[in-house]
């Protein structure tokens, strides 16, 4: 099994000057993509993560626990109601078959950066810069968002005990120094704290699940979320958008290449088993939720308000105390997201770094802690601006900065995952990769439709998933609609612009 090319270490591309002898329509890759296994020492990130590690890191990038307390309400309330725990499952389903070419990719490319790697290895210099701008850029907003709702809940949290009440953008910043600090040390410190919070928040869910079960839930158990009339009432459209909005993140698994215990295994199988648990998690959860009151009274429970469904489901099989344990997880659910998506932009920028493309300072890896400290600090940095920035600015840390920034986050790693399908095809053709067709085609193509299907949903959803309304309180394209979505065509032309140059300079010099 060979990926010729540069991508096992032992082509011509890794010649004394980096290039390949190759066709003119692959030189532009080869050209600007160092693609060197002889890595200086203090650029290396090492690391023993096994695949359990792995796992617990990226499935707390999709924030469970705030996902059942905060997606699924809104799924149910203005997705299709009753059905809607349906649309994790197909969600489900069409990362699975994206996650079919990743996982072939990543057995097939030697180097970190997932998306920002595999899209510049298929469709060339480009369109992998332009993808790692985007990328890089959703997971800052996505992170920021968070930051932001957890400064909200601590400032409430304090308020309600009597305390002085506090900005919530005081809050969010020590999240972000403790973030930066558990960022800025070995991998594995943050994989434990990941580990602990992910399990605690997971085992909450399913003890209220559990408890649903055993008491036979408000109007008896039953299989009502999976009959056909439920799963297309309402509007199974916006319903699905939500259930794919759920997953983001757990491509994430392919950044921690250089740090896992022998990636060839280690990150197909974190791959898929982070899929299938979170889709499992999630059709449970949801489940769960509509029995606890009931498929004919779910909507008016959710529609009183959505924010505090969990918090009143908790309430009410275990009482205040089971809402109060709750309510601490929920915080404890977005902290360890807001830690992972961390360290996955770090390693990102990392990625970048290394093939030349950001200053070569952030490549450095910390001495003792073998962790991309520069790249971590920068992050924190960024984050801790856009924190005083919102603050300066006066935006409600809940509508707008979580409102605004998570949901706009979506549609751009929705399409950039489209586009990682397409560069699997391409490469697997263009490389004559020795692997089955589906793994090669079929799931990639399907993937591709399936992605594409969604991005288009979002788009025609877009103002309502981000709040954006008109002078009468209707949906509308808008200023915010505007901002987000210019920020990732923004970013995207950088991208492509920046390789352009690079290109071009390349080309002179041979």
């Amino acid at each position: 099994m060979t990926d010729r090319g540069g991508a096992d270490g032992g082509s011509a591309g890794e010649n004394g000057d980096g290039r390949m002898m190759m066709t003119q329509r692959a030189e532009d890759l080869a050209a600007d993509s160092p693609v060197r296994e002889d890595r200086p020492d203090r650029a290396r990130l090492v690391g023993s993560l096994g695949v359990s590690s792995i796992v617990f890191m990226v499935v707390a990038a999709a924030a469970p626990l705030t996902v059942v307390g905060g997606g699924v309400p809104l799924g149910i309330l203005i997705g299709n109601g009753v059905g809607f725990p349906t649309m994790y499952a197909a969600a489900a389903v069409l990362l699975v078959l994206f996650a079919v070419g990743f996982a072939m990719m990543a057995r097939h490319v030697p180097r970190p950066g997932a998306f920002y790697t595999f899209i510049r290895y298929g469709l060339g210099e480009r369109s992998g810069l332009a993808a790692a701008y985007v990328a890089v850029v959703a997971y800052t907003m996505s992170q920021v968002a968070v930051f932001g709702y957890i400064g909200y809940i601590l400032g409430n949290a304090v308020a309600a005990v009597g305390r002085p009440d506090i900005p919530w953008w005081l809050f969010a910043l020590a999240s972000i120094a403790v973030v930066g600090i558990l960022g800025y040390r070995d991998i594995d410190l943050s994989s434990k704290v990941l580990a602990v919070v992910l399990i605690a928040e997971v085992a909450v869910v399913l003890v209220i699940v559990g408890a649903v079960t055993v008491s036979g839930g408000a109007e008896g158990l039953s299989l009502a979320p999976f009959a056909p009339a439920n799963v297309l009432s309402g509007s199974p459209g916006v319903g699905l958008m939500f259930g794919v909005a759920a997953f983001i993140g757990f491509e994430s698994t392919a950044v921690y290449r250089d740090e896992a215990r022998d990636p060839h295994r280690t990150i197909p199988r974190a791959t898929y088993l982070s899929v299938i648990l979170v889709g499992v998690f999630y059709v449970i959860a949801s489940w769960g939720m509509i029995m606890a009151w009931g498929p004919s009274k779910i909507m008016d429970v959710v529609a009183e308000d959505p924010g505090s469904t969990i918090l009143v489901t908790a309430a009410k099989y275990f009482g205040a105390a089971g809402a109060t344990i709750t309510n601490v997880l929920l915080v404890s659910s977005m902290f360890a997201c807001v830690l992972s998506f961390h360290n996955v932009i770090s390693r990102y920028q990392h990625s970048m770094a290394m093939s030349g493309t950001l200053p070569r300072r952030l490549a450095h890896v910390h001495a003792r802690h073998r962790s991309p400290h520069v790249s971590s600090l920068v992050q924190t940095s960024t984050a801790a601006v856009l924190v005083v920035l919102f603050a300066v600015l006066g935006l409600d840390p809940v509508r707008q900065v979580f409102g605004w920034f998570s949901s706009g986050a979506v549609l751009p790693v929705v399409l950039i995952m489209a586009a990682t399908s397409v560069a699997v095809i391409v490469y697997s053709r263009r490389e004559r990769v020795s692997e089955s067709m589906w793994s090669r085609i079929v799931a990639p193509g399907l993937a591709f439709v399936g992605l594409i299907g969604a991005a288009v949903l979002i788009i025609a959803n877009f103002p309502t998933l981000v709040g954006d309304v008109d002078g009468k309180g209707v949906p509308a394209f808008g200023i915010v609609s505007a901002i987000l979505l210019g920020a990732m065509v923004i970013s995207a032309i950088m991208g492509w612009v920046q390789a352009t140059v690079k290109l071009s300079r390349s080309r002179r010099a041979t």
